[in-house]
């Protein structure tokens, strides 16, 4: 993958661009491609790439144009059916000049315009200038996978694969935005929109902006969305049938992801997904793919000897990464620089470290198992969801009963259920999702000012995710769930905060067999029931698994990766970490009570281990720390001794007014 970053003049007075803004914003991105650089460079307009080189090493420098030159792109990802493409578009009369996959795009465009989106098959994040038409069109990939921001200032449009590079522009003042707050203490994540910079948004999955030069008009269009088939038009073939089928399009997706001009390696947890990847990688090139494995230096946490297992099964020796508390610790302030936003789920601390040893070993390319949970309900909350909806069978609300006594014991303050009803209606009823959120949510009635509460009291983040609920409600309710997970979880979290941030912060690109999109396709086709078989996940998965594993592997429990929550509250942490959670800097930046941090934080630790209480205030004082954290680096750095991004001394003093 690469990075991608422009500006567009909306005036329609095509102005010259601001001196050194361009080559300033590629160089804020410049770990995502330190191989090669190009600029494309009009009145009123720019685009910029840092290049991660794995497809057409030799001649694949952007921006590249078609045949006449009126047709440029810039383009972060993978077309992985590239080959394919070129030949379709050779035999309709195309010439190619490079043998990079990033050529096919203007090739389309000529052929398909607007529709082009409908023929990209991979990961990417893209811009493309059309000078006969003046149109800009910015897009994104189906699932989310590559990342793009936009913003508009000073008349200008800027857009980048990472947030920094809108700040590196010198047009855009970064001041924060409480609602992506609010995302994070829901979502445990940034799904998007919403961003915690003001003004600035992540563009949604399966998603492009049509911008016109010549008005300035600026249209965000859907090209895809997540479907599922009605309830009771789902595929109910016999299940050797479905599992073969499976284990055919899931072994064509890990073949097309080895496409590369440089070695891939593999991630290896141990889980069955991960693991069948290297199974069927290892298979597909004839011998052991390179794996690396992360060892969480906690015994309830180490899955080193299941991932071990694996490895003696396929024959490779992996590189085992060991992180421990210490080292998640101290590894958060550059996560929350790579991240550009708090980030709760210390696991991605580890991934980043992992992404760093990949590429310490001088590799580009990993492959990964993400995706395998959301499309096949493989977290242990849909389990909770069902068993609890067994109980509603006997004819009383028992399930509902339960929920409010488990946000009873988490001793939360009571919240606005009317915004419980709104959750639930903005996912077409109950759903499992909106029970794990409602742990990480009770953060913002325990953990938020008095201030946060007022602004965002009327604010349900879940209407705000652009989930057509009305659409969702002719669907199994397993499915309404799943489209929960992916748009918000999966796009929010494993995609983003663990996958692209951290992995492009070490310039390594990671690709995802689960995610491909005949895979996906059939998923959502196949009925619920050969998913999540009684309380069995991953049902169908773990049948093809069967073929390529040890069977201990194959019906392997569930395990979440993560690392401890309380790695802040050790007896001894840098001085970073009593300095943003002082009462001084809470108050500064005005998000947090902080009598109220100052008191958990020092009584949780008395609490029974995994209790719900003692869990919810884990994360929730995580993210108190990550928010911080994240305001001194991006906002005011004057909150602890760490450096920090800001140019300019105490930009905002507090979230007071800044809206």
């Amino acid at each position: 993958m690469c990075g991608i970053a422009g500006m567009i003049d909306l005036t329609g007075q095509r102005r010259p661009l601001p001196e050194g803004a361009l080559q300033a914003m590629a160089q804020a991105i410049f770990h995502r491609g330190p191989d090669e650089e190009g600029f494309l460079q009009r009145p009123g307009l720019g685009l910029a790439n840092r290049r991660l080189s794995i497809v057409g090493l030799a001649d694949g420098r952007q921006p590249i144009a078609n045949e006449d030159g009126s047709v440029s792109t810039v383009f972060n990802g993978e077309l992985f059916d590239y080959p394919e493409l070129r030949a379709r578009l050779e035999a309709r009369g195309h010439r190619f000049r490079t043998h990079a996959d990033t050529e096919n795009l203007v090739h389309l465009w000529e052929d398909h315009h607007e529709t082009l989106w409908d023929h990209l098959r991979g990961q990417f994040a893209l811009a493309l200038y059309d000078e006969k038409r003046q149109q800009v069109v910015l897009g994104r990939d189906r699932v989310g996978i590559c990342p793009l921001y936009w913003t508009q200032s000073e008349g200008w449009l800027l857009f980048g694969s990472e947030i920094k590079a809108l700040l590196a522009s010198g047009l855009v003042e970064p001041r924060p935005e409480p609602r992506g707050i609010n995302h994070l203490f829901t979502f445990f994540a940034l799904p998007g929109p919403v961003t915690c910079f003001q003004g600035i948004q992540l563009l949604p999955p399966g998603h492009f902006l049509d911008i016109r030069l010549d008005t300035g008009r600026v249209e965000q269009r859907v090209y895809h969305r997540l479907e599922f088939p009605d309830a009771g038009q789902e595929d109910v073939r016999e299940v050797e049938t479905l599992t073969r089928e499976f284990e055919e399009l899931l072994l064509a997706a890990v073949t097309r992801r080895l496409r590369a001009e440089v070695p891939v390696v593999s991630y290896l947890s141990g889980g069955v997904d991960s693991s069948v990847v290297v199974a069927m990688a290892s298979k597909v090139l004839g011998r052991p793919i390179p794996a690396f494995t992360i060892q969480i230096q906690a015994k309830a946490l180490d899955e080193t000897t299941e991932a071990g297992i694996v490895a003696r099964h396929v024959g490779c020796d992996p590189t085992v990464v060991p992180v421990g508390a210490n080292e998640v610790l101290h590894t958060y302030p550059e996560l929350i620089r790579a991240a550009e936003g708090p980030v709760i789920d210390t696991s991605c601390a580890a991934l980043l470290l992992l992404a760093r040893e990949v590429h310490r070993q001088e590799y580009k390319v990993a492959l990964t198992g993400e995706g395998a949970d959301e499309w096949l309900a493989g977290y242990p909350w849909h389990k909770v969801h069902r068993a609890l909806g067994y109980l509603d069978l006997l004819g009383l609300p028992l399930s509902q009963w339960l929920r409010r006594w488990g946000i009873w014991a988490s001793g939360a303050p009571s919240f606005a259920w009317s915004n419980v009803r709104r959750s639930q209606a903005a996912v077409a009823g109950h759903n499992g999702w909106v029970d794990i959120y409602g742990l990480v949510g009770m953060s913002k009635v325990r953990f938020f000012s008095d201030e946060m509460k007022r602004q965002l009291a009327d604010v349900v983040p879940l209407e705000e995710l652009g989930l057509e609920p009305e659409r969702m409600k002719r669907w199994h309710p397993l499915n309404r769930e799943l489209a929960v997970s992916a748009r918000s979880h999966l796009a929010g979290l494993l995609l983003n905060a663990k996958g692209d941030r951290v992995a492009m912060n070490s310039s390594v690109e990671t690709r995802y067999p689960f995610l491909d999109e005949e895979v996906v396709a059939f998923l959502a086709r196949v009925h619920p029931r050969y998913k999540f078989k009684g309380l069995q996940d991953k049902y169908l998965l773990r049948r093809v698994a069967e073929r390529w594993l040890p069977k201990a592997i194959a019906w392997r429990k569930k395990a979440m990766f993560r690392a401890p929550f309380d790695s802040f509250h050790l007896d001894h942490v840098p001085p970073f970490v009593e300095q943003l959670l002082s009462a001084e800097s809470l108050a500064r930046t005005g998000y947090f009570n902080a009598a109220e941090v100052i008191r958990w934080r020092s009584q949780f630790k008395k609490l029974r281990s995994w209790s719900l209480k003692r869990v919810s205030i884990e994360m929730g004082l995580v993210g108190v720390l990550a928010t911080q954290l994240w305001h001194h680096t991006f906002i005011e750095g004057s909150l602890c001794e760490l450096p920090t991004r800001v140019g300019s001394p105490a930009r905002t003093a507090s979230l007071v007014g800044v809206r």
